[in-house]
């Protein structure tokens, strides 16, 4: 049997400071699924950025119809996918790249790069993004939870 490559929780210490992060924070989540400060495209263009570090297959899927349901031209959903970013908007496209370095560090991103987020799209802007950033991982890694159980459970055929 191969090994399983995708993204998961080491264990539920993780889970769980991820989880106490995300109340500490949900001043930033607005009903229905929303983030204060952050409209629902660039929202779903961060989530296929990162989805695409994390490789969760059901957040791609997802996200995937949602990012075309808020406008986003399925060329981009495609291209986000891809790690590249030809169609995404100029303004966005700094977000973006700090969602795959987010991703890339596991939520541990370079000083220098979150001061770069903070100066391009000031203190509270940055902080709704990194609330949607961990929203996305606590997602990522519990659908890829899911492929590891098939991954397990099928000897290695499913879930990979």
């Amino acid at each position: 049997m191969n090994a399983f490559k995708k993204r998961t929780y080491s264990s539920i210490g993780p889970f769980l400071s991820d989880l106490r992060s995300l109340w500490a924070q949900r001043r930033y989540f607005k009903l229905p699924m929303g983030i204060k400060g952050i409209d629902a495209a660039f929202r779903e263009r961060l989530f296929l950025a990162e989805t695409e570090v994390n490789g969760c297959r059901f957040c791609a899927f997802v996200h995937s119809r949602a990012a075309v349901k808020e406008g986003v031209p399925a060329d981009e959903v495609r291209e986000l996918l891809s790690r590249e970013w030809g169609h995404v908007p100029e303004r966005e496209r700094p977000a973006v790249a700090y969602a795959q370095h987010w991703a890339d560090t596991c939520g541990n991103p370079d000083p220098s790069a979150v001061a770069t987020l903070e100066s391009t799209y000031g203190t509270d802007a940055a902080a709704s993004i990194h609330f949607t950033l961990l929203l996305m991982k606590v997602s990522n890694y519990l659908g890829n939870f899911v492929d590891l159980c098939l991954f397990k459970l099928s000897f290695g055929r499913l879930g990979a």
